[in-house]
């Protein structure tokens, strides 16, 4: 940003005190030899402080209204000592009224303090004026200020205090306001010159630090204050997107290895129960989860109940799990159905590295139904019965190992995708709101959110 001159005063003047011809009152002239104007806060007449005989300019003859930060109170700013010596109250055409504190300090000038019961400004007038390619964007330094409030006439309403000016009730200016968050840059125009004022956001707790203030109302946010949630979606999308990354690499590497057939088998024809023993099933990882599938391919109308043992040829250390492939089929009403699936899988977690022997008991078991629309007779097998010498289905056992589940990457995304998602539906609500004050149409999310009927509007 461009360095902007403050004005260096030698020294800090005296308080002198005047008496006001219009009502007799002592009046307090804190900035005497720079200031032009001085109201007078008993009668609210306007006194012409560059004679020394005191003129009148404008009588008034109305009690001065009380103010959120008393005229001659001083307060701490930015490390800067300010004492509040004007006050303006200010409307525009067709809408609200805002209050505008002059404060003054000997060795750096004049700042303004701006509010309008939401929350507080320091405006700093420019001795450098804003340069801009078009008329929406406007660029002080290396920041770049977006349109916000279109031209609109700025009245005088009240005023109290003593200014470097000779302002009145009724004075007028043109302004037009930019913002970017946390300031904003103001332009007023009248007939003999255009100033341009910056405007940084204050925090509440400094303003009350500073003056005593009370926190102002929340909502709806000011036109250039910051979202609560802008600063910290940052950060949190790139540490979404390294955590990403990283899952996405563990998934990979250690995620699980393809299956491996363990073995296969027939189901005794009489449905007895059988026991199997298939291995060696090496384990590479210090702990993983075991994936166990049975594919019986030719199971129909009946189930096959699989209770697996995992057994360490170590330790002897057992790890047990049940599963089971059913598969049905018929014919009703309604046509025929299918119901189950031939394929079953389970998993056992946390099992250690090692060798290990797979113990398989299972039991193919029939289901025997009048309504049994029969799938052998489909497929023109004479014996309806999978249970037969002729027909007997066979299980085909797979195997593999892997240390993390896939839903485990997914589960993690959620997590931390979720704290992300409500900021970014916090943060783009709040900045509807904000630029919902705005002349013209929103940017950014909350123009990607904006409705066909908020278009109409």
């Amino acid at each position: 940003m461009q360095p902007e001159t403050e004005l260096q005063l030698p020294a800090a003047p005296a308080v002198k005190a005047l008496a006001c011809p219009a009502c007799g009152g002592s009046v307090a002239l804190r900035a005497a030899g720079y200031s032009v104007s001085v109201v007078c806060q008993y009668c609210s007449s306007i006194l012409d402080v560059t004679d020394p005989q005191v003129k009148l300019i404008t009588e008034y003859r109305q009690a001065a209204e009380a103010l959120e930060i008393p005229l001659g109170s001083r307060g701490t700013l930015r490390g800067i000592e300010w004492e509040a010596i004007g006050y303006l109250q200010r409307s525009a055409a067709g809408g609200g009224a805002w209050d505008e504190y002059l404060l003054f300090n000997p060795y750096h000038g004049y700042r303004w303090l701006i509010t309008d019961g939401r929350g507080w400004s320091l405006g700093e007038q420019l001795t450098v004026s804003p340069s801009y390619s078009d008329y929406e964007t406007m660029l002080l330094g290396d920041r770049a200020y977006t349109r916000f409030y279109e031209d609109s006439t700025a009245r005088v309403n009240y005023v109290l205090g003593e200014f470097y000016w000779r302002v009145a009730v009724g004075e007028e200016v043109v302004g037009a306001d930019w913002v970017r968050p946390g300031s904003m840059l103001s332009r007023e125009k009248n007939a003999h010159e255009v100033s341009w004022t910056r405007s940084i956001l204050l925090d509440h707790k400094e303003m009350a630090e500073a003056f005593g203030v009370q926190k102002g109302a929340s909502w709806p946010p000011m036109p250039h204050q910051p979202s609560p949630n802008a600063a910290w979606l940052g950060t949190g999308f790139k540490i979404f997107a390294g955590m990403f990354l990283l899952l996405t690499v563990l998934i990979l590497a250690f995620g699980g290895t393809s299956w491996v057939t363990a073995g296969r088998f027939p189901i005794a024809s009489d449905g007895t129960e059988r026991t199997v023993t298939l291995g060696p099933i090496h384990l590479g990882h210090l702990y993983q989860r075991v994936e166990i599938r049975a594919d019986v391919p030719r199971l129909e109308n009946g189930w096959v109940d699989l209770d697996y043992t995992l057994v360490d040829r170590k330790t002897q250390q057992v790890y047990e799990a049940y599963g089971a492939a059913e598969r049905y089929s018929g014919s009703d009403s309604d046509g025929p159905w299918t119901e189950g699936s031939r394929r079953s899988s389970i998993s056992v977690a946390s099992v250690p590295a090692g060798d290990y022997d797979l113990v398989v008991d299972y039991k193919g078991n029939r289901w025997n139904s009048s309504t049994t629309w029969d799938y052998a007779r489909s497929m023109s097998v004479e014996d309806p019965g999978w249970l037969n010498q002729d027909n007997q289905p066979e299980v085909v056992v797979e195997v593999r190992g892997g240390a993390l589940f896939a839903s485990s990457f997914f589960i993690a995304l959620l997590l931390l995708g979720l704290p992300l998602l409500i900021g970014l539906i916090r943060h783009i609500q709040f900045d509807k709101a904000r630029q919902a004050e705005s002349d013209f149409a929103p940017t950014g999310f909350a123009a990607l959110t904006q409705s066909s009927e908020d278009d109409e509007e």
